[in-house]
């Protein structure tokens, strides 16, 4: 801008412009530099009395006595969430039930007798050939032996186990018990001995050379499977067209699948999820005409090869079916990837590589890919913002004067996107001190019998007459907005994030999203949204994950630190082009106060569209007493008859769940705890 403003001679009307838009981006930036300059100072300060403090002598004595001090909140602190004394024995209980269940996915989960014989003789119309693909390099002798028996054991029998062998001379016993186990095997078992080791992605496509399956499935030479996880996968294959395939996964310790770890219970494809987190890794089986004779892994992305193989075949698939069993066991020890990421540090660089390639290939540009605090392969991505569309912010009123003043000064003063308009519609306000408050606003007075809107440059004030019905209201001030996005706030919000626009437009703007929302804080900085689950709650309806969850927490294998799928997000901020918004018919009325954003985002669901939630865009949400909260047994009745009228709507949807929360999860608890009242057919 400032090249610009050098170039440019006289006192035209396009010059006056440019002048009057680079003194306002001028005025801007000296205001956020003001903003930071004040903020590191508090900041520096604060350090020194932090650090006077703690040289203290009788700081330093106190420790111990702090220690304890600290320790006995703490406990009070988990006897107050759990509701009291009866609460934290039910919570013990709870714990007990759930270590119960999940002991039931180990060996427990295994098919008797009866099962097994039952699987074997199951005759599908497709009894397709699964070619399964081991590298195999310096691997320990127990670990081929478990991970041979683990392939032999399958209750499914048309199979086929590819190996080739990079492994060096003082592991020659491997060869030796691949040569023994084919011998039994009837020929289903192709070993080949390398000249030397190809690395993971060159062993395996070794592996793929051997193999003369239909399906194509990879297997760690030092994991362990389900026995029925072949069965349950060409079942779906003849039940659902499947042409990729994933299940459920555990890491465990040592020898005994029992002694697990980290169970990782995932959702149906998402492909938001995917590109900043290879979430479906194991045991990935696919149709081989999805490799369209091309390799299966590039050895350019070693150490994260089936990130990159995983974004480019799901890509051409025409059936992604997600398993909801855990089948896949993945054995934590050193040098594992399983054990951590330091183990093999270039494939944080690796990964970074396949999804920007994965990005570029979907035509975006100009993006940023960063880790986040959960893991070092658990990205944050920045899409380019097109352009700089205007934004209609629309937020219900009735008084509340204090709620928001501190709402649009937020906004005014934190925002660093800067085209948009505040829509404030209001609703049979009473106080005389909101009144005053729009006549501030409009800086030229608020006739309160005047026309239905009314403006003074980016703020208009909407007047919706009639009884209050929140979905009504946000319909009525979209009629009057001129931005191309609609951006739903509740008058209770406060702005954390001051980039908190620009992180929801990133992805309203994609071709293949809907509804984005934000995550909100309550005043204590616990977590009160973090997205929508079906069927969650004892309302069977819809629920918000990771409730009163505390800010920093990471989530459920790290949910809370990347943008993500999901079926619905709040209405107290949302964002959506307004055109989807129209398209919809935008939210249904007879939703007079609840579930009305969660149905606007279903219709969305139902256009093909991807929800998104985003933790990068932050907000305070005080959810004060707002208009239409009447007591609370008038408000429990309206609620019961919205919630019965949200199931009757959405019945074949909340029966079949919600694809992004795993059906293991209990749907009486935010927290991804597991269902302890009754186990999956396994």
């Amino acid at each position: 801008m400032v090249i610009l403003m050098g170039n440019v001679e006289g006192n035209t009307e396009e010059n006056i412009i440019w002048q009057e838009e680079y003194e306002r981006e001028h005025l801007k930036c000296a205001e956020l530099a003001s903003r930071i300059a004040d903020l590191e100072s508090a900041n520096e300060e604060l350090n020194w009395k932090l650090n006077r403090i703690k040289n203290n002598p009788l700081w330093k004595l106190s420790k111990p006595l702090r220690n304890l001090m600290h320790w006995a909140i703490r406990q009070w602190d988990r006897v107050k969430n759990c509701g009291g004394i009866k609460g934290v024995f039910r919570k013990l209980d709870y714990k007990k039930r759930e270590r119960a269940v999940m002991s039931s996915y180990g060996t427990e989960s295994f098919p008797d007798e009866d099962r097994v014989r039952t699987e074997r003789e199951t005759v599908f119309p497709r009894m397709v050939k699964i070619s399964i693909l081991v590298p195999l390099w310096n691997n320990k002798r127990e670990y081929q032996i478990e991970m041979l028996d683990a392939v032999m054991n399958q209750t499914y029998q048309n199979w086929e186990l590819c190996l080739a062998d990079g492994s060096d001379e003082e592991h020659a016993y491997i060869g030796e018990l691949c040569r023994e186990y084919a011998a039994k095997a009837g020929g289903r078992i192709v070993y080949k001995k390398l000249e030397k080791n190809l690395g993971i992605a060159g062993n395996t496509n070794a592996c793929l050379e051997l193999a003369t399956g239909e399906y194509i499935g990879l297997y760690d030479q030092d994991d362990i499977l389900h026995p029925s996880v072949l069965y349950e996968y060409v079942k779906a294959i003849n039940e659902q067209g499947a042409d990729y395939l994933y299940c459920d996964e555990t890491t465990f310790k040592g020898s005994d699948i029992n002694k697990m770890l980290t169970m990782h219970f995932k959702p149906d494809y998402a492909p938001d999820n995917l590109r900043a987190n290879n979430y479906i890794c194991h045991f990935s089986v696919f149709a081989r005409t999805l490799l369209d004779g091309k390799e299966l892994f590039r050895t350019k992305f070693d150490g994260s090869q089936d990130h990159d193989m995983i974004l480019r075949l799901t890509d051409n698939a025409a059936k992604i079916v997600h398993v909801p069993k855990l089948m896949y066991y993945w054995r934590s020890h050193a040098g594992s990837v399983a054990s951590g990421i330091d183990a093999k540090p270039y494939a944080i660089a690796a990964a970074k590589g396949a999804v920007a390639e994965h990005l570029r290939n979907h035509g975006y540009d100009h993006f940023q890919i960063s880790s986040t605090r959960a893991f070092e392969t658990i990205f944050r991505i920045r899409y380019e913002i097109k352009g700089t569309p205007k934004i209609s912010i629309v937020i219900a009123n009735k008084d509340h004067v204090e709620d928001l003043r501190r709402c649009v000064s937020s906004i005014q003063e934190k925002s660093t996107y800067d085209n948009y308009e505040i829509m404030i519609v209001e609703n049979n306000s009473g106080t005389k001190e909101i009144f005053d408050y729009y006549g501030e606003l409009l800086d030229c007075g608020y006739q309160k019998d005047g026309p239905t809107m009314q403006q003074k440059d980016h703020i208009k004030i909407i007047t919706f007459k009639g009884g209050f019905n929140y979905s009504a209201i946000n319909n009525l001030g979209v009629q009057y907005a001129d931005g191309e996005y609609i951006l739903l706030l509740n008058n209770d919000t406060e702005v954390i994030t001051v980039n908190w626009m620009e992180e929801l437009l990133m992805y309203a703007q994609r071709e293949d999203v809907g509804a984005v929302g934000a995550k909100l804080y309550y005043a204590d900085r616990t977590i009160q949204h973090a997205g929508v689950v079906l069927g969650l709650g004892a309302h069977r309806t819809a629920g918000h994950s990771h409730y009163k969850q505390s800010r920093q927490n990471l989530g459920y294998m790290g949910r809370l630190c990347y943008a993500q799928n999901v079926s619905a997000v709040t209405g107290a901020c949302l964002m959506v082009k307004k055109c989807l918004y129209d398209e919809v018919n935008g939210l249904e009325e007879g939703f007079a106060v609840s579930l009305n954003d969660v149905d606007f985002c279903l219709k969305l669901r139902e256009r093909g569209l991807l929800n998104v939630f985003t933790p990068f865009a932050e907000m305070f949400h005080y959810e004060s007493i707002s208009r239409g909260l009447d007591d609370s047994g008038e408000r429990a009745e309206r609620y019961n008859k919205e919630a019965a009228r949200f199931r009757e709507k959405w019945k074949d949807v909340l029966e079949a769940g919600d694809p992004y929360y795993n059906p293991n999860f209990s749907l009486d608890r935010s927290d991804f705890s597991l269902n302890v009242n009754q186990q999956a057919d396994r």
